[in-house]
């Protein structure tokens, strides 16, 4: 086991992509999934595989630009809601884990905290000091 946990194999990885839930000795790195720095980016991936059974569109008969805008048409509205609704459909992704819902929120914030610190008092000193 790594530090970041077993890593799901391919067939488990596409299960876990489309919404199934891994065995437990993956449950770091399920963690590791939904809170690195990288997880938007992970959840934009796994956003696109849930998806991909449309560009099954292009097989129809009629003319191909149609059958391209609707792909598009399609990609676009699936990514607009997939990419909306991320931040709970990760911490949904945990509580199937078994973890505590917030979590994911939660890990990612402490991983930010000490640069939002020094945001916000650069924020403090640049407008709420007085003239």
């Amino acid at each position: 086991m790594t530090l970041r946990g077993t890593r799901p194999n391919p067939f488990q990885w596409l299960w876990y992509a489309v919404g199934g839930r891994l065995p437990q000795r993956c449950n770091p790195w399920v963690l590791h999934d939904v809170t690195c720095r990288t997880w938007a980016v992970r959840h934009f991936v796994r956003a696109f595989f849930q998806m991909s059974p449309i560009l099954l569109l292009l097989l129809l008969p009629g003319p191909l630009y149609i059958r391209i805008l609707s792909i598009l048409l399609g990609m676009f509205v699936g990514y607009f809601y997939s990419m909306t609704y991320m931040w709970h459909t990760t911490e949904q992704r945990l509580v199937k884990q078994g973890f505590e819902r917030g979590l994911g929120a939660q890990t990612r914030r402490a991983k930010h905290a000490e640069a939002d610190a020094r945001a916000r008092a650069a924020y403090e000193q640049l407008y709420r000091s007085s003239p």
